[in-house]
C-alpha cells in the first residue's frame, strides 16, 4: 500500500482516507464561517442604511390611521346604539298606540253590538205589539161581522 511521509510521520492509505473527511469538514466549516461573516457584513451595511426616521414617520402615520379608524368605529357604534334605542322607543309607542286602538275598537264593537241588540229588541217589541193589535182588531172585526150577520139573520124582514 502507498505511504506518504509528512513532517517525519508516515501516513498509510487507510489513515489517509480518515484524514480526507476531516480536512473536508474543516474546509466546509471555514467556508460556512466565511459565508456567515459575509452575510453579517451585508446585513450590517443594510442596517446602517436603514432610515429610522422614515420608519418612525410611517409608524406614526399608521398609528394615527388606526386611532382614526377606532374613533370612527366607536362613533358608528354609538350612532347605531342611539338608532336602536330610538327605534325601540318608536316600536314601544306603536305597540301602545295599537293597544289603545284595539281597546277603542273593542269598545266601539261592544257599543255597536249593544245598540244593535237594543234596536233589534225594540223592533221585535214593535212587531209583537203590532201583531197583537192586528189580532185584536181582527177579533173586533170578526165580532162586528158576526153581530151584523146575526142581526141580518135575525131580521124578520129579511125572510
Amino acid at each position: 500500500m502507498a505511504e506518504i511521509e509528512i513532517a517525519g510521520a508516515k501516513i498509510s492509505g487507510s489513515k489517509m482516507l480518515l484524514v480526507l473527511p476531516v480536512l473536508g469538514t474543516l474546509a466546509g466549516g471555514l467556508w460556512a464561517g466565511m459565508e456567515f461573516y459575509k452575510d453579517y457584513t451585508d446585513m450590517k451595511e443594510v442596517i446602517a442604511n436603514i432610515d429610522t426616521k422614515a420608519i418612525e414617520a410611517k409608524q406614526k402615520q399608521i398609528d394615527q390611521q388606526l386611532t382614526d379608524a377606532i374613533d370612527y368605529s366607536r362613533d358608528i357604534k354609538n350612532g347605531l346604539r342611539e338608532d336602536i334605542v330610538r327605534l325601540e322607543r318608536i316600536v314601544d309607542k306603536i305597540e301602545d298606540d295599537m293597544n289603545k286602538l284595539e281597546d277603542k275598537t273593542r269598545t266601539y264593537v261592544d257599543d255597536a253590538e249593544e245598540r244593535f241588540d237594543t234596536k233589534r229588541d225594540n223592533l221585535l217589541n214593535q212587531y209583537v205589539a203590532q201583531k197583537d193589535l192586528l189580532i185584536q182588531r181582527v177579533e173586533q172585526l170578526k165580532k162586528y161581522m158576526d153581530n151584523k150577520l146575526q142581526r141580518a139573520l135575525d131580521n124578520p124582514l129579511a125572510k
